[in-house]
């Protein structure tokens, strides 16, 4: 991979959920040392700050149980936008906030891809596929619901119309312990390459990795990745608020970064779901900073290590 221009944005979302502390995240990742990580490793990084949910009027759900509607949209406005004028100086890398970031991130990012008039692809790296509408969900928490918006699933009618929709051929899931039967159903009718742990656990994750990276190259598509905390197992990163059991350990998600590194693909990032007020003394972000850094290039010999004898 080339040096790169890294474009850090601030996203602290915090209306995807009820469970309150995601709007730390950005700045815990600026603490963790994810700048000086990047421009360590001969890149650049830019950063802009946090952005502010745009202003919008206030809309009644069809379902009742949809939380804070409004702010969401807003987000969706802002981050989208962001995106897409990020994306044409550099690698935007979305510093979360919770998932429901990804309503814009992704639909800037395939906004810029049909500038381009190229493909944008997606690699969702999630104990949970997000595949919900505002319709369907049970929780009403729209972080649940960034990958049903970006590939134009009905429901969305209040959100901003999409430039560009992501087809779901061109979508594929990694880590999957957490799916609902709604939305196990929805995945099961679309096209959506989804692999859920047990599939790692007997296979490896390298095989499908590499099966989607090379669809991704054959059809030079821009590639956004989205990482969720709770990709990774809890006892390694512990700082979510939707711990699931049964995560990818420390090794597996560093093969992932280093898999993608060397498959120079990669054009924007998602660093997702990050609760400082659950973390232990900062390990979560760290842990997702180094990840990051292993995506921009660092090897195993690179880390940063402390010697016992």
């Amino acid at each position: 991979m080339e040096n790169k221009h890294c474009i850090l944005i601030g996203a602290p979302v915090d209306c995807g959920k009820r469970n309150r502390g995601c709007l730390m995240g950005p700045d815990a990742y600026r603490t963790a040392g994810l700048a000086e990580a990047i421009t360590g490793l001969g890149h650049t990084a830019t950063d802009l700050g946090n952005l502010a949910a745009a202003e919008v009027p206030e809309t009644a759900p069809r379902n009742p149980l949809v939380y804070k509607l409004a702010e969401n949209i807003g987000w969706t406005k802002t981050l989208s936008a962001a995106a897409r004028n990020a994306a044409k100086e550099g690698m935007p890398i979305f510093l979360g906030g919770d998932h429901a970031l990804s309503l814009g991130s992704v639909a800037g990012m395939a906004a810029h891809a049909a500038d381009q008039n190229r493909p944008l692809f997606v690699l969702w790296l999630d104990a949970h596929s997000d595949f919900h509408t505002p319709d369907s969900t049970d929780s009403g928490n729209m972080h649940g619901t960034p990958v049903g918006y970006v590939t134009g699933r009905d429901g969305f009618d209040a959100f901003p119309p999409l430039p560009a929709v992501v087809p779901t051929q061109n979508i594929c899931m990694i880590g999957l312990r957490s799916v609902d039967s709604a939305e196990h159903a929805a995945l099961q009718g679309s096209d959506v390459t989804y692999v859920d742990m047990r599939a790692v656990d007997e296979g490896g994750i390298k095989a499908p990795l590499a099966d989607f990276l090379a669809r991704v190259a054959a059809a030079n598509g821009l590639l956004h990745v989205s990482l969720d905390v709770d990709f990774l197992d809890p006892s390694i990163a512990p700082a979510v608020g939707t711990t699931v059991p049964g995560g990818a350990t420390m090794r597996e998600a560093h093969l992932v970064m280093e898999l993608l590194h060397d498959s120079a693909l990669v054009t924007s990032l998602d660093l997702v779901e990050l609760n400082p007020f659950l973390d232990d003394r900062g390990r979560t972000a760290s842990l997702m900073v180094d990840l990051t850094a292993s995506l921009l290039g660092r090897r195993i010999f690179d880390r940063p290590t402390r010697s016992f004898t």
